[in-house]
């Protein structure tokens, strides 16, 4: 059975890792999420749209939101 996703901030890594949890090294992980949001146009001007700044270290959890919104849940 698997757990529910929750809905609260997260850091780029503790999301990444989510989304790729056999990924032996977080760097690659948050790299390869953020290709994945780099990758979907109508994500990025979402996220854009609620403030989001690519140096940003955590999303929000309306971020959070839009990225479940374009992606699907981890």
């Amino acid at each position: 059975m698997k757990d529910t996703f929750v809905i609260r901030s997260y850091s780029k890594k503790e999301l990444s890792l989510c989304y790729f949890p056999t990924s032996e090294n977080p760097h690659s992980a948050v790299n390869r999420l953020m290709a994945w949001i780099n990758r979907c146009e109508p994500l990025c001007k979402a996220l854009e749209a609620e403030g989001y700044q690519k140096t940003s270290k955590w999303f929000s959890p309306r971020e959070i939101r839009l990225i479940i919104q374009y992606l699907g849940e981890p």
